[in-house]
């Protein structure tokens, strides 16, 4: 079995910054792409950066130069730093992360329950 948990979000002002989180435990051989979605209320679920195994990153137009990924192989970790909060942020942060549990197994996509992000002030 694999557990995939988010933690972090939470309330801030315009301009503000968090710092989400999502490990993965359990059953893992490997992990390979990890990323982060978020949907927001009457929106479809969006990507928002997402990082290979070997380091490389892609982001959504609209979180470039503002949000930086990043993974800790070490711990199953992947971290999502948000600067320059905007109010069109607000949304349902998930992480999906793409996990071989044994050597002889493919690759499934498992996603994190989701952790709510609003900007206001």
């Amino acid at each position: 079995q694999v557990q995939v948990v988010e933690s972090g979000g939470g309330l801030v002002q315009p301009g503000g910054s968090l710092r989400l989180s999502c490990a993965a435990s359990g059953s893992i051989f490997s992990i390979n792409t990890m990323g982060w979605y978020r949907q927001a209320p009457g929106k479809e679920r969006e990507l928002v950066a997402r990082i290979t195994s070997g380091g490389s990153t892609n982001y959504a137009d609209s979180v470039k130069g503002r949000f930086t990924i990043s993974r800790d192989n070490a711990e199953n970790t992947v971290y999502l730093q948000m600067n320059s909060l905007k109010p069109e942020d607000t949304a349902v942060y998930y992480c999906r992360i793409r996990i071989r549990t044994s050597r002889y197994s493919g690759e499934y996509l498992y996603w994190g329950q989701g952790t709510q992000v609003t900007v206001s002030s």
